[in-house]
């Protein structure tokens, strides 16, 4: 639902061929979405069959002829629905890495706590790209915000774990 929603309220700001589609979201969300290009284009081709999307080829030059998609009326009632279902739900963060922590006493206590500052070195990573990343508008800042904030739980968090595995 979340990615179908995503490329059609893409759409809905210009029609774009799915190179540009993919483009878009590696620079403004790719910090905060994942999206394969496989994903999306398949992705593309359910909306539509859908009905929801059209697309008509475009050729420039001596490249291949690329789909320009274009979102329909009925695709703007599935976006409007699908946003409304979005906004009023709440489903939990999926954090990847976490059935490791439930085996955490399992490897030696030094080797935890040198596994989890790899750990926290790669979540600071991530947050400075969110840092650095310039300024956008509208919901797009807000979710780069959303990234932040559980992002810096994330370092505060692994930094009492870490201190709690060095001092027992």
């Amino acid at each position: 639902m979340e990615k179908k929603l995503l490329l059609l309220g893409l759409l809905r700001m210009q029609e774009m061929h799915g190179y540009q589609l993919n483009e878009l979201i590696g620079s403004h969300l790719g910090t905060s979405v994942r999206l394969k290009k496989p994903t999306a284009y398949r992705l593309l081709n359910q909306l539509s069959d859908d009905g929801w999307i059209t697309h008509r080829e475009e050729q420039q030059g001596n490249r291949p002829p690329r789909r320009v998609y274009t979102i329909t009326s009925q695709g703007e009632g599935a976006f409007q629905q699908l946003l409304r279902e979005s906004l009023a739900d709440y489903k939990t963060v999926d954090f990847v890495g976490n059935i490791g922590l439930l085996f955490l006493d399992e490897i030696p206590a030094k080797e935890t706590s040198s596994l989890l500052q790899n750990r926290l070195a790669a979540v600071e990573s991530l947050l400075h790209k969110v840092h650095t990343h310039e300024r956008l508008d509208g919901g797009f800042q807000l979710v780069l915000e959303y990234q932040e904030r559980h992002l810096t739980a994330e370092l505060e968090w692994l930094d009492e774990v870490i201190a709690r595995i060095k001092s027992s």
